[in-house]
């Protein structure tokens, strides 16, 4: 790889992946200097410049995306210049041993599952998850106490909130349970409703609390790998 080809190919926005021997200096929010050992390059089309060591996974130099460069040559090494506002770094690479330029092209957006309101839809849709007989009148529901993740009906026409937690359920959890229980007694003039905690694991501090205010846990675990629910979660484990 020669200094020529590598500005050709960083004026044509195409991702750069080089390996290399090289060292790094680097000047802006701090001084920092890396010296001699073997690093991956990476350049992206948007200009933003990543380096790695050859293990990690968090680049040990960076700079943000619409960098400037320049690179030259004094016959045996190619350095890299890269300017980002008042941030300047330099790779001086003594030996490559590859380089790609490519042209690469991903529109997609992350789709991400899982997440609470991914909860809210699975019981929403398999209300038996919470318990026989629950009868779920909607999810993400905007109060002015906030959202509720999922509300309803039990076997006996109690009114029932479930609050979901993706991780731990703790004492914040069932705090926030226990205002909107209080809120919806208060605004709907009702003596019981019940609340209940969905989520994978809770905290013993959260177990104290919810048995102080009367309230239940279910034990599920969020939907993964892009499936709608576990099949295992059928049955409820106590």
């Amino acid at each position: 790889m020669d200094a020529t080809e590598l500005m050709e190919a960083l004026d044509s926005n195409k991702t750069i992946i080089i390996s290399a021997n090289c060292n790094i200096a680097y000047s802006g929010r701090a001084e920092s200097f890396l010296a001699d050992g073997d690093r991956i390059i990476i350049i992206k089309s948007d200009k933003t410049l990543l380096v790695h060591q050859p293990t990690g996974s968090i680049p040990i130099n960076y700079m943000k995306e619409g960098s400037s460069f320049r690179v030259s040559s004094d016959g045996e090494r190619v350095e890299l210049h890269c300017t980002n506002s008042r941030e300047f770094l330099t790779v001086r690479m003594h030996r490559v041993y590859s380089h790609d330029f490519l042209e690469l092209s991903d529109g997609q957006k992350l789709q991400i599952t899982g997440s609470e309101k991914d909860m809210s839809q699975m019981i929403y849709n398999h209300p038996e998850l919470i318990e026989k007989g629950f009868r779920p009148l909607s999810m993400e529901e905007h109060t002015k106490f906030g959202f509720i993740d999922v509300f309803g009906f039990d076997v006996s026409n109690t009114l029932v909130v479930v609050e979901c937690k993706r991780y731990s359920a703790d004492h914040k959890a069932v705090e926030q349970l226990n205002r909107y229980v209080k809120k919806i007694k208060q605004a709907k003039g009702l003596k019981t409703v019940r609340g209940i905690i969905a989520a994978p694991r809770i905290t013993a501090a959260a177990e104290m609390h919810i048995r102080e205010f009367g309230f239940e846990f279910r034990r599920i675990n969020p939907p993964k790998y892009m499936e709608r629910f576990d099949s295992s979660q059928r049955r409820l484990e106590f």
